[in-house]
């Protein structure tokens, strides 16, 4: 499909008439030279001559050419495209960030696998968040860790692979030995602040009770319910526990309720991966269909049109003024013969009058 980029420069085509009719002709004088035997020479010419000031009139051929210029330039001002078929393509209109715990209680090895064997928690948490980013396709999602200290890992990203390689690194401890839920969702929300979408999850998963956060827990989810943060969160640890082992369950289901979230737990990776299926089903995942269509400019070929007719009228112009120069030479050549042959005639008529009048 070919459409006009600037419509609005069609209005510039009756241009050349307006000129025509509102600015008077340029005259210019002249000056005359008296010829002897005029008629003779304009006639061997094959010119009428006229009296008084002309306006030199345009060949049909020069106003085809000079109307065809013109529009062709008016076009190419318009900007003609061609538009390709709109390219249609969904995308995520939902951020998610996952929040991991790996702090020190995360290395006890009580998380119960597929077979019934215990395994450490942060294994099996691990390979039931790989399951979860394989069905996280054209969504972007984080990756934040904490321990005493919260650090991103990746930041919101539709690069799962490289999600997933970040996430097979990371180790119990790398982030200290204690708990900071706290400062893990102050981290979380400042990761949302370069999200234009409406939607914004954060899934926390931890296994003890906050220790070291510089803002407490429950204060973070208040400030990311009035930044429309939703918050998801999973205890994975012992209840029972002692210590920073024992999951705080109260503090985590605050944390959810104050953002609209939910709070689950996890006691094994059949329940948290039943618990990642439910997500879905909480927050339902949007989508944003956005189109697009390539635009290719056609604008050089009617101006390229407009030159070579614009070389071919300046050629014509200069081989017409030659061309007439020849003629004009070629009657002039022809003139001074007839007078010359005129001349001779009246030479020799006087001759023979001479002669009579002496005989």
């Amino acid at each position: 499909m070919i459409e006009l980029a600037s419509p609005l420069a069609l209005v510039l085509l009756p241009l050349p008439l307006l000129v025509m009719w509102l600015v008077p002709a340029h005259r210019e004088r002249l000056t005359a030279m008296r010829l002897p035997f005029f008629e003779r020479f304009v006639e061997a010419a094959g010119i009428t001559p006229a009296a008084g000031a002309t306006v030199p009139q345009r060949s049909r051929i020069m106003l085809v050419a000079g109307v065809l210029i013109w529009g062709l330039i008016v076009l190419a001002l318009a900007r003609p495209e061609q538009i390709s078929p709109p390219i249609r393509w969904d995308s995520a209109a939902r951020d998610l960030i996952m929040a991991v715990d790996i702090s020190g209680s995360m290395d006890e090895k009580d998380f119960p696998s597929d077979n019934g064997q215990p395994i450490q928690r942060l294994a099996g948490v691990k390979e039931v968040i790989s399951d979860f980013f394989d069905t996280r396709e054209g969504e972007r999602l984080a990756l934040i860790v904490f321990g005493t200290k919260a650090f991103v890992q990746a930041p919101l990203t539709e690069d799962l692979d490289t999600l997933q390689a970040l996430l097979d690194g990371t180790e119990v401890g790398m982030a200290g030995p204690h708990t900071a839920l706290g400062d893990a969702v102050g981290l979380s929300i400042r990761q949302f602040e370069t999200s234009q979408v409406e939607q914004r999850l954060l899934i926390l998963l931890s296994d003890g009770s906050d220790t070291g956060s510089r803002m407490s827990p429950i204060n973070a989810a208040e400030i990311a319910a009035q930044r429309g943060v939703r918050i998801i969160t999973i205890g994975v640890g012992d209840p029972q526990g002692e210590g920073e082992n024992r999951v705080d369950l109260n503090t985590l289901k605050a944390i959810a309720q104050r953002t609209g979230g939910a709070f689950f737990t996890a006691s094994d990776q059949n329940a948290l991966a039943q618990v990642y299926a439910r997500i879905d089903e909480l927050a339902p995942r949007k989508t944003a269909s956005q189109s697009y269509r390539q635009h290719r400019s056609l604008a050089h070929w009617p101006m390229g049109a407009a030159a070579i007719l614009a070389l071919l009228m300046l050629s014509f112009q200069i081989w017409r003024p030659r061309s007439l120069q020849r003629s004009l030479q070629t009657a002039s050549q022809r003139t001074g013969q007839a007078t010359e042959q005129h001349t001779e005639q009246r030479t020799e008529q006087r001759n023979e009058q001479r002669r009579r009048a002496a005989s």
